[in-house]
Parts: C-alpha cells; sequence; structure tokens
C-alpha cells in the first residue's frame, strides 16, 4: 500500500508528450510494495479536486516489474471510493507489457476528484508489482451548498412577481444527497404552471405540471396536465452527478450525468414564465406552503441559473434568501460500504463472547439478486447453525440442526430493487426479532427453546472455498451486492481495521466502496421491452412488444403484405413491421393477396355521408382517423410502389370546385398538410376532376360535373395517386350553404401494392466491384438482413471498418456464412453451417446476423441459428468510420460474386439499384425468381418471370388466385347448364394452314387419351354430372347412380348422405386407346380395358348441368338429364379446358353458353366469397388470442361461415358413406370392359384454345383450414 501527495507540476492544460512519467520515490524507479498480492494499491492525493482527463503506466525503471491490468478508483475524500468504468461497464484497464512502455488511457468522461487509486489485478508473473504513474487534467472551481433537509434557496427575479419571458432557459449543477429523496429545483411561473425536479429512491424525476399550492398537511392536486419524466439511477451513492435542464421553445433538454432525454413541452404548458425558483425545497409565492414533504437533503455544487451562478448570489443575498439551515461547505458521509462482488466473495468475523446471553446484530444492503446469503453462523452450545439469507426477494432466518429446521422465519418484500434496506436481528430473553427497514410491517417474531448466540465467528455473504471447512456451510446462493453499517452484537464494525487485516479475514471484497452498477439505467432493452437485473447481467422480457432477442431489436412481423404473399400466405389480416428494427411500431393491416399485394388501410369514415343545407352552416369538415398513424403510413406509402385512394362526390346544386381562376367550395387536405384543389382522376395543382382532365364533363365550361350546378343529381369520382399527398386526411365541402343544396361525399380505404425493398437488388459481376455507402451506425445493436443468389463459392457481402473495430458477413465457402467483428474484446465470430447443402446453387437465400451487448446471432435460411454470447463486462459500442462496402471490401479483394437483394441495416433499406446505376461492374436488378419462389405456384400453375418478382400464370388450371390456390365453384340448379364449345371438324381444317399455333386439342381431330377431373357436392340421385359428345355422336358421361356394383352399400348410407354435404373429386384418365383410370377421392384406382380400337374423334362440346340440345341422348341419360343437377361443382378440368372457370371468370372472351342461374360460391366452404367489406373497419380491441408471423387473424373479419363450418366438421364423422358411381362409356360399336394391372404412362398434354393467362382481381379468399372429404 502507499500514499504519495500531489507533486508539482504533475498536471496540465493539455495532454503532454510522455517522454517519462513521475517516478515515486517509494521505490527505485517507481513505487514497489513490499509484497506482490490483490491487497496492494497506490493512492494519490492531488491537494484539492481536480478533473482528470488521462492517466499513463509505466513499469519500475531497470526492472523485470509491472503491472498487466488494474482497476482505477476516485474519491473526494480518500473515503468511499468510486470505480472509474469504461462504456459503463468495463473495470479492467489493460497495463503494460514491459517495464519500458508506455500506456496512456484517455478518459471517455473527466473524472473530479482530489484522491486516485490504483489497485493492480495482474503482474509480470516472472517479476513483481512495479509502476510509475502519471495523471494528465485541469484545476476545478467548487462552489457548494450544503442543505440539512429543512432548508432552501429562494431566487426571485424581483420584488414584484413579473414574469421573464425568454426563449431559452438553463438550469446546471451538480448534487450528492445523502437521502435517496428530496426536492432539488421547483419553479413557479404564471396560471399555476410549475416545473420541478426531485429525487426519489435514487432517481431524478422532473415533472411539468398545472397545480394549485396545497397546505403540507394535504395532498397535492395536479390538473390533467402533468407530464412526467424520469432519469438516472443509484443517484444516493454519496458522488456528485450532473445535472441540466434547458428549455429551448417547445421542449425541455433533461441531462443526468451521461444520459439526455428530450420532453415536448404539452400546449397548455407554453408559454412557460418564470417568476421564482427555489433550490432544496419547494416554495410557493413566498409563503410557508409545501408541496413536497421531503427537503433535499445534501450539497449542490456550482448551481447555475442561465449562466448566473446562484451560490455567489446566496452568499452575498443579493436576489436570494435562505430559508433553514444552508451553509457553503459540503459534509461528508463517514460510513464505509463493503461490496461483495464475486462468487467466492466472503466477510469472516469473530463472534460473541462465550459468557455472553443476548445477542444482537445486522446491516443495511444493497443487491440487484432475488437470493443470497446474508449472513452465517454456528450456535453455542452445538444449538445448530443460523442463516440469515434473502429467498425470493424477501429475508429468510432459518437454524437447522442435524438436518432438521428448528426454526424458520420470513419477512420483507421486494428487496433486491437495488435501494438500500435495513435488517437488524435481535435475540434476547427467549424472544428473536428480525425487523427490515425499521417498519413495523416488516417485522417477524419468533421464540425459540434455545439460547440464540453466535459462536466463533460469523461469515457475511459466503463462506471460504475450502474443503476442510466445518464452521461455515452456505447452502443457498452467495450474496452479490454492497453492505454498510455492519453490527456484531450491537457494536459497529470498523471495515477499515478488516481492510488493514487488524480484525477478521476476508476475501475478494472491494472494501470503502459500492460497485454496484444499474445495467437497466439506460436500459439496452428496445421497443418497450422491459428490463429485469441481477447482479451480473441483465435480461429483456419481450413479452407483447412485437420484437424478440436478447435485446427485443428484432421484429417477429415482416415489413409488409408482398413479404408474406412470398411465403406463401393468403388474403388476411397480419401485423406489418414497415421498418423492422426501427423505431415504428407494428401495425395490424389487411393485405388482399391478388395478382398484385394490396395493403388496405381503413379509416372511420368509409361510408356514403349525405350532406343537407343547414341555416348558419357554411362549411363542412370531416376528418378520418386511419388505423395507422401518422409515422406509420408516411413509411407505407414511402415503400409502395404505387398508392392509390379514391374519392366519391354526388351533387345536385353543390359545386365542387368552382372554376380554375376561382376559389375552390371544396379542397382535402393529405400529410402534407397543404390544401388540395383537385379531385380524384386529376392531378396535382388543376382544380379539375377526372372529366375535365378526359375532356368529358357534362358542362364543357366547367372541369367537373358537380362544378355545372345543376338540379339534377351528378357526380365526381375517381382515384388520387400521388402519393406524396396520401392520405386524405380531412375534407371542407363549401357549398352546402343554400337552401337547396344537397351532397354526399365518401372517401375510400387507402390501398397500395408493391414493395419497394423487397425486391430492390444489385448483381456484381466482377470480384473487384463493389457498393459504397455511409457508414453504418450501430454502435449498441446492429442487424443486418438480405438476400443472395450465387454460383461462387466464396465471397464477401458486406464489410464496415474502423480503427480497430470492424464488421462483416461474408460466404466463406459454399457451405458456410460467416458473420464477424470486433467491438474491443479481440475479433468475434459467429458461423452457420448448412450440412451439406450448398448455397452457390443460383437460388435466393436469406441471411439474418445481428450483433448487441448481450449476444451475436446468425441465421441463413431455415437452418439452425447460431448464438454467441458477448464477454462479461466487455467492451460493447462498435465503433466504424469507413465507407460500408457491399459486395467487397475495401482492398478488393474477396469480393462477391452474384446478386444481393433487400438489403437492410437496422430496418433501413439500401438503395442498391440506384446506386448500381452509376457503379462500373454492378448492374441494377436481378432477374431469375421462379427457381425459389416458383413452388408457390399450384396446381398445375405456371411461374412467370418479372423483373420485380414473379406471377402465377393459372391459364391451364382449374384454380385461379395470386398462386392459383383459390377452388372455382358454382352452385347448380336444375336448370342450369354450362356448354364448352369446340370448332368443328371442317373449320380447323380450313384454317391449319393460317394457324400454325393452333392447340393440338383441335389440330388433331382423334384424341388419343383424356384427362378428366372434377370435384362435386349434392344431395341428389341419381344426377348426371359431366357430359362429353363429339360431332360423330360419340359421348362420355359422368353419372351418380343408384344402381351399380356398390348398390347395396350405397343404399344404406344414401339417407345420410341426403342430409349431409361433402365434396368428393373424380378423376379419370384414358391415357391409351385401350387404357381407361377411374379414381373416386382417396380410393383405389380401378383401371379397365377397352375390347376393340375405341377412339373419340372431334370433341364439340363439354357440358356442366343440364344438357340442352337432348334430342340424341341416350334415353337413360336423357331420363337423368331431365331432372337436371342440383349441387355444387368445383375445379372441372377437362384436358387443358377449364370450362368452369371460363365461364365464371372469362364469360366474354371464352367459347361457353350458359343456361340458367350461374354464381360463383364457396360451396360450403369456411371462407365466404368476400371476407372483406370495404366499409367495414376493425379496431384493434376486437382481435383476441395469440397472433403468429405469417397467419392472417381469422377471427378478425365477421362471416356467416360458422354454420357452415360447423356442417363440414359434421361431414368428417359421415365421409365414410358411399357412393355408387357408374362411368359409361357408351360409343357407336360395344365395349367391354376387362381388369388389368394400372401402367406407368405418360398422358399426352393438351392445350386449351382459349388459355386464360391473366387473371382478374378478386376479392375471393380460400381460408387456409378449407377442406375437402374425400371418400
Amino acid at each position: 500500500m502507499g500514499t504519495i501527495s500531489g507533486l508539482p507540476g504533475l498536471f496540465t492544460g493539455e495532454l503532454p508528450y510522455l517522454g517519462s512519467l513521475c517516478v515515486f520515490p517509494s521505490g527505485a524507479g517507481g513505487w514497489a510494495p513490499v509484497e506482490s498480492n490483490k491487497y496492494q494499491w497506490l493512492e494519490v492525493d492531488l491537494g484539492e479536486r481536480t478533473e482528470i482527463t488521462a492517466v499513463a503506466t509505466q513499469g519500475r525503471y531497470g526492472s523485470s516489474d509491472w503491472v498487466s491490468s488494474f482497476l482505477l478508483m476516485f474519491s473526494d475524500t480518500g473515503r468511499n471510493w468510486k470505480q472509474y468504468r469504461q462504456e459503463d461497464s468495463i473495470g479492467a484497464f489493460t497495463g503494460n507489457s514491459n517495464a519500458d512502455s508506455v500506456v496512456q488511457f484517455k478518459l471517455q468522461q473527466p473524472v473530479f476528484a482530489r484522491f486516485l487509486r490504483l489497485l493492480p489485478l495482474d503482474w509480470n508473473p516472472n517479476g513483481r508489482i512495479g509502476l510509475r504513474l502519471e495523471a494528465y487534467g485541469c484545476p476545478y472551481k467548487s462552489d457548494v451548498a450544503s442543505f440539512d433537509g429543512s432548508g432552501c434557496l429562494l431566487y426571485k427575479f424581483s420584488p414584484n412577481p413579473t414574469p421573464i419571458r425568454t426563449a431559452k432557459d438553463s438550469i446546471s449543477l451538480k448534487f450528492k444527497t445523502l437521502q435517496n429523496s428530496g426536492t432539488l429545483i421547483h419553479t413557479e411561473g404564471l396560471h399555476d404552471r410549475s416545473l420541478t425536479l426531485e429525487l426519489h429512491k435514487g432517481t431524478l424525476l422532473l415533472h411539468l405540471r398545472k397545480a394549485d399550492c396545497q397546505r403540507a398537511d394535504s395532498k397535492p392536486q395536479f390538473s390533467s396536465s402533468h407530464t412526467v419524466v424520469s432519469l438516472g439511477s443509484l443517484l444516493d451513492d454519496l458522488h456528485w452527478h450532473h445535472v441540466a435542464i434547458e428549455r429551448v421553445s417547445g421542449h425541455v433538454n433533461f441531462t443526468v450525468d451521461k444520459s439526455t432525454q428530450q420532453i415536448q413541452v404539452p400546449a397548455e404548458l407554453s408559454p412557460f414564465e418564470i417568476n421564482e425558483i427555489s433550490f432544496g425545497g419547494v416554495q410557493c409565492h413566498g409563503t410557508q406552503m409545501v408541496l413536497s414533504r421531503r427537503n433535499f437533503h445534501g450539497c449542490l455544487e456550482n448551481l447555475l441559473w442561465n449562466e448566473v451562478n446562484v451560490n455567489d448570489l446566496a452568499k452575498q443575498r443579493q436576489k436570494v434568501s435562505i430559508t433553514g439551515n444552508v451553509t457553503f461547505t459540503c459534509a461528508e458521509p463517514v460510513s464505509v460500504p463493503v461490496t461483495f462482488a464475486g462468487t467466492q466473495s466472503y466477510l469472516q468475523l469473530p463472534g460473541a463472547a462465550l459468557q455472553q446471553r443476548d445477542a444482537g446484530g445486522g446491516g443495511v444492503f444493497r443487491t440487484w439478486n432475488r437470493a443470497g446469503l446474508l449472513l452465517t453462523f454456528d450456535l453455542q452450545q452445538q444449538v445448530g447453525s443460523l442463516w440469515l439469507y434473502l429467498s425470493e426477494t424477501r429475508v429468510r432466518l432459518q437454524i437447522h440442526k442435524a438436518g432438521r429446521i428448528l426454526l424458520d422465519v420470513v419477512t420483507g418484500f421486494g428487496l433486491n430493487d437495488g435501494q438500500w434496506h435495513s435488517v437488524d436481528l435481535t435475540a434476547r430473553r427467549g424472544r428473536l426479532t428480525i425487523t427490515v427497514d425499521k417498519e413495523e410491517s416488516s417485522t417477524a417474531h419468533a421464540s425459540p427453546s434455545f439460547p440464540v448466540v453466535s459462536g466463533n465467528n460469523l461469515f457475511f455473504g459466503g463462506c471460504p472455498d475450502s474443503k476442510n471447512n466445518q464452521e461455515c456451510r452456505n447452502p443457498f446462493n452467495v450474496f452479490q451486492g454492497c453492505m454498510r453499517h455492519i453490527r456484531v452484537d450491537n457494536n459497529a464494525v470498523d471495515l477499515i481495521k478488516v481492510q488493514q487485516m487488524l480484525i477478521g479475514n476476508y476475501s475478494d471484497l472491494q472494501i470503502d466502496m459500492c460497485g454496484i452498477i444499474d445495467r437497466c439505467s439506460p436500459s439496452h432493452c428496445e421497443h418497450r421491452g422491459r428490463c429485469t437485473q441481477s447482479w451480473s447481467t441483465f435480461h429483456c422480457n419481450c413479452s407483447n412488444t412485437g420484437y424478440s432477442g436478447a435485446t427485443c431489436h428484432s421484429s417477429v412481423y415482416e415489413q409488409s403484405c408482398e413479404v408474406y404473399k412470398h411465403k406463401g400466405n393468403t388474403t388476411g389480416l397480419y401485423y406489418i413491421d414497415v421498418d423492422g428494427s426501427g423505431l415504428i411500431k407494428p401495425q395490424l393491416i389487411y393485405c388482399n393477396m391478388t395478382d398484385k399485394t394490396w395493403m388496405v388501410i381503413q379509416h372511420n369514415n368509409t361510408e356514403l355521408t349525405k350532406l343537407k343545407a343547414s341555416s348558419g352552416i357554411n362549411q363542412h369538415l370531416a376528418y378520418f382517423n386511419y388505423s395507422a398513424d401518422a409515422e406509420q403510413l408516411g413509411a407505407i406509402i414511402t415503400q409502395a410502389e404505387h398508392c392509390e385512394q379514391e374519392v366519391f362526390y354526388h351533387c345536385r346544386k353543390s359545386r365542387l370546385l368552382n372554376t380554375p381562376d376561382g376559389s375552390p367550395f371544396t379542397w382535402w387536405v393529405g400529410r402534407t398538410d397543404e390544401p388540395q384543389t383537385y379531385w380524384g382522376g386529376a392531378v396535382p395543382g388543376s382544380q379539375q376532376c377526372g372529366c375535365g382532365l378526359q375532356g368529358n364533363c357534362i358542362d364543357s365550361d366547367h372541369y367537373c360535373n358537380c362544378d355545372a350546378d345543376r338540379k339534377e343529381w351528378a357526380a365526381d369520382s375517381g382515384l388520387l395517386i400521388h402519393k406524396e399527398n396520401l392520405p386524405v386526411r380531412w375534407v371542407v365541402v363549401g357549398d352546402i350553404q343554400r337552401p337547396e343544396s344537397e351532397a354526399a361525399y365518401r372517401v375510400s380505404p387507402l390501398r397500395c401494392h408493391g414493395d419497394k425493398n423487397f425486391w430492390n437488388a444489385a448483381f456484381f459481376n466482377k470480384e473487384t466491384s463493389y457498393l459504397h455507402f455511409p457508414t453504418f451506425h450501430g454502435e449498441l445493436s446492429a442487424d443486418i438482413s438480405f438476400l443472395f443468389k450465387t454460383t461462387a463459392s466464396s465471397g464477401v457481402f458486406l464489410e464496415n471498418l474502423g480503427i480497430k473495430d470492424f464488421i462483416r458477413v461474408e460466404l466463406s465457402s459454399p457451405m458456410e456464412v460467416v458473420f464477424s467483428f470486433d467491438v474491443g474484446n479481440g475479433p468475434f465470430e459467429v458461423r452457420v453451417e448448412t450440412g451439406g447443402m450448398a448455397l452457390n446453387d443460383d437460388r435466393w437465400h436469406r441471411v439474418r446476423a445481428e450483433r448487441n451487448v448481450k449476444e451475436a446471432s446468425l441465421c441463413v435460411d431455415s437452418f439452425p441459428g447460431t448464438t454467441q454470447k458477448a464477454p462479461a463486462d466487455g467492451h460493447i459500442h462498435l465503433q466504424l468510420n469507413s465507407q460500408l462496402f457491399v459486395g467487397g471490401t475495401a482492398s478488393r479483394m474477396k469480393g462477391f460474386l452474384g446478386c444481393i437483394r433487400s438489403l437492410q441495416l437496422n430496418g433501413r433499406t439500401l438503395d442498391l439499384e440506384e446506386r448500381a446505376k452509376i457503379t462500373p461492374g454492378v448492374s441494377p436488378g436481378c432477374p431469375g425468381h421462379c427457381s425459389s419462389y416458383g413452388h408457390l405456384c399450384q396446381n398445375q400453375a405456371r411461374c412467370v418471370e418479372r423483373y420485380n418478382g414473379f406471377s402465377c400464370d393459372c391459364g391451364l388450371s382449374a384454380y385461379a388466385g395470386p398462386f392459383c390456390q383459390r377452388e372455382v365453384s358454382a352452385y347448380f340448379k336444375p336448370g342450369t347448364s354450362v356448354q364448352y364449345t369446340f370448332k368443328e371438324p371442317y373449320e380447323l381444317t380450313r384454317n391449319t394452314s393460317t394457324q400454325s399455333q393452333s392447340s393440338s386439342i383441335y389440330s388433331d381431330l382423334t384424341l388419343r387419351g383424356e384427362n378428366v377431373s372434377f370435384s362435386f357436392r349434392t344431395t341428389q340421385s341419381p344426377a348426371l354430372l359431366l357430359y362429353i359428345c363429339s360431332y360423330y355422336r360419340e359421348y362420355l358421361a359422368v353419372l351418380l347412380n343408384r344402381n351399380g356394383k356398390k348398390q347395396r352399400d350405397f343404399k344404406k348410407k344414401i339417407q345420410i348422405k341426403k342430409y349431409f354435404l361433402a365434396f368428393l373429386n373424380i378423376s379419370m384418365i384414358r391415357s391409351s386407346i385401350l387404357l381407361f383410370c377411374f379414381q373416386i377421392d382417396q380410393q383405389r384406382r380401378e383401371d379397365f380395358n377397352l375390347s376393340s380400337d375405341t377412339e373419340f374423334n372431334a370433341i364439340k362440346s363439354v357440358v356442366l348441368g343440364k344438357v340442352q340440345e337432348s334430342g340424341e341422348l341416350d334415353p337413360e341419360i336423357a331420363r337423368l338429364n331431365s331432372l337436371g343437377f342440383s349441387g355444387c361443382l368445383s375445379v372441372v378440368q377437362f384436358n387443358s379446358i377449364t370450362p368452369l372457370k371460363a365461364a365464371l371468370l372469362y364469360p366474354n372472351t371464352s367459347p361457353v353458353i350458359v343456361t340458367g342461374p350461374l354464381a360463383e360460391s364457396t360451396c360450403g366452404s369456411s371462407s365466404p366469397a368476400n371476407t372483406y367489406p370495404a366499409e367495414t373497419t376493425h379496431p384493434l380491441s376486437d382481435h383476441s388470442g395469440t397472433v403468429g408471423t405469417g397467419e392472417p387473424i381469422v377471427n378478425a373479419i365477421k362471416s356467416d361461415s360458422a354454420l357452415i363450418g360447423g356442417v363440414i366438421a359434421v361431414v368428417i364423422f359421415v365421409i365414410l358413406s358411399a357412393l355408387a358411381v357408374m362411368v359409361r362409356f357408351l360409343y357407336r360399336r360395344k365395349v367391354t370392359f376387362h381388369s388389368q394391372e394400372p401402367k406407368s404412362i405418360k398422358p399426352e398434354a393438351d392445350s386449351p384454345e382459349y388459355p386464360f393467362h391473366s387473371e382478374p382481381t378478386s376479392q375471393n379468399v380460400l381460408s387456409e383450414n378449407q377442406k375437402e372429404y374425400f371418400i
């Protein structure tokens, strides 16, 4: 140990060149203690408080003695030390590696102290502790005022209270407190406006409010305008803390030490005009009424109001009056705390005298841990062992003997809050008492039948780590925290003597300091995650935030409907987080998955609103509140490729915009907050409607139909498509004051489609090429996500460098991605291996890397992710300064060859395409999406490449929808008929030479095979389901008949079938002239041989339902046909022809004749045809249950599917009923069928005459839980 006084010339205003360091006289060429152990330190007295900015160390001159790591402490008095931490977490400084080199540390934040203490942690193992030390800084001026909890200073600006109105006000000070609560500052202004700075349980609270003064014995009454902001933690540590409050116009900057928070001043509190300020307590316009029950007890230093030294004014009694006991010196505390920092920490003290009968002791502690041993000792006379410990945040005392619990007492609650809590243990005359915080409500009593007197030794916090130790046993957790005011047998323990090894023993303690730190202030938990902590770490609870990860950084939702669609999701309500890990909150939005992916944002007034003239009312003002807030709407619109909002105005003697030269009667305001004087279908600034732009208004002298001012009803409607003005926030309707005026308006929901970020891509075709962007700022949290595809085996995706730090993501091999970085703790790597699956397969692969203060993680596609914990108490700030390189490195080596898409850093998408346009070796965009997304196209659909994405061509499929997954179904009545007609053979022969691309189904007059499939649902039997005929009177009929091979089984179950409906799927294939295959649902396929050369020549038509041309029908077919068909048909396909789909979706462009009623229907599925009426809004409060990512909220939209869903559920139990289906091939020649084993023959692919390659917009929704029940 050593103490050295301040030396002349030790400090300078700047950091000089360190050619040599001060050599302390306590050793030959430096400081060297007699013993080299962890209990040594070097203490320097600087003579007065000084601003210290840097320290430098060097080994002892001419020796092999140096310190390789150390702790740095500081203090004002030489007592109650505080450890200096780098980045608020790192305690240890890296020292020297030899005796000659100089290691300098510039402190991130200057230290104001008189005393410095350096504690060696490690030194040269082949030498001893040896040190030369130099410190740098400046003189510091301190002007203090001390408050004893009853006094205060009152600063009045003039004898007659006249408010001071200024554009900027500021208060700055430093404080040191002896209590954890009290009022530091209170200001009074006009209209009962006040600002109060209050210390509450070690945290500063800044109050902005309107309040009337109350007497001390009553509670203060605050108005509804009351803003409270909290900042700081553990500020009752008996050290100085800096506070600054700055009011600039409409906001207040609130700073405590290194943390700053900006507060927007509510309108009702502006302007804030101040009459007077009190320091150390609350005064009310010169009276003795107070709002706070506790004044400040401590010291205020360098107290400045708008750069005016208030302490100086108080000393001179100028404009500042003193109430109570206020002095201008700062009294220092005398308590000595001790820190139990590790798992091996303990304090051993001697026990009670043998003749003592009564016992008493206790102390004060603070901790974050829920459990830990406070005190243990063996009782005299071998009565047993006593343990006093924390258990689930409560104090518990147990006495054990031979494995039995003789006594068990519990009291207190919530004692792991980091506050100081006292525990007093008293054992006297057969009565044992435990009291927590000196409160009666936290006192527990017991009456043991034996004396409770300590034995030879008492152990605090833990036990010595010795196998032979029988005196101290700890079956509980060790205590990690601080203690002070320790008493044994009601005598205070002198911990300084313990430190000097004069009494007791200890291990791994920090005496005369409390090293507790608050890891939740400021909180590293993002997005409203709740922070909890223990002594050594913290935890973020991300429940109900919409985010995940160690710090709640990553959003669990996708950023657009487009992303949900390309994960295979269908129409529904989804949570959208437009900026990923950014600050914008997720929002529930309706995604309409059609050929385009529409995001529909509802507002509160989508219905038609009618207006009539009313006396005294000249204008009508309508506000539109959207389901997303302004920030969310702005991000959605900016991200979308196209947005639109339809507006309607119906009028009778109510003009809309007037002429372009006149003032408009009606206007609307969008997100720019500027009036817009154009209507739907026109362009901004035109003061026109759509008809004016097209030149078809009903009056050519006006540019809107309603501006003709006629008595007949007229209308103007159209789409607003200019994104910079959307959405419509409010509308003003002006021409409604005349008696005969009538109007009606409607503003539809905002609709946007496309995601510019999702498809933003660049192609790197040279290994030396790269894109550069500004430096990536992800000091505490950094997430990187992108998609890539390549055929190369390796390459760097991105890299950003600092002086020492860096961050990099690369493809290290075809089967491994590496995320590496360095934040000052050395290089750190996280790897994901794909287990033999190559990533250079020219398909899109998704990469997501994240680094925060707790861990680093890497995910690639759906492979198992990898996570590695960050080192404890290590560097946490990622400090980069170079440009961000994408697709390569600064060295132009190991560049990436291939495509990178949708690159996002901390939720912000980089515009790769724009930068690629001006960069050699890089081209914008990246084609080839079907190889990755083509599997989403279902039911024989074809994937079609697009520049930004892909689409599914359903032309050859009986299904519809964005992925060709929606069944096309219709309900038939007995008179309904759908006839798909083919061209006659002679027309085909005549046109063969001119139509070389004609479909094979027409150019080949004789079909070599047929493939028929469809689903049906009916209670009718018998029935004609499908009829196909040719120009040569050949036909194929599918019948539902009572007669047949399974007639007995069918009759037994037909009665049930009459009450419960079910879908049946029929598939028929004639794959050659002599083979016919037939299958119903999942039943075994039946194959039949045809007896002769049977060909189906020149097909004429395919008929669903009733056959209208019934003159040449077989008698039995005609009898069934007369009954018609009543039921549902779905996904009907004959080879590549889809007659039902053509009739429903393309009736005007396809050769289909529909007779009788026919309407598209879901045929009893669990989703209605249109689940989202545009005029209905659904508040978030209506949604219940847990919403998973990628799943639509099915209970969020009203529908009438409950009954149908119940019917379908019952069908599951009766679906085993059988139908006898007879398929009769009646040709001109007799046909005999013989059973035969199935043969694998590839059917011939036929093409339709009218291939429908473009799908119409459809609001129909296919529920993901819809099922067809097959027999």
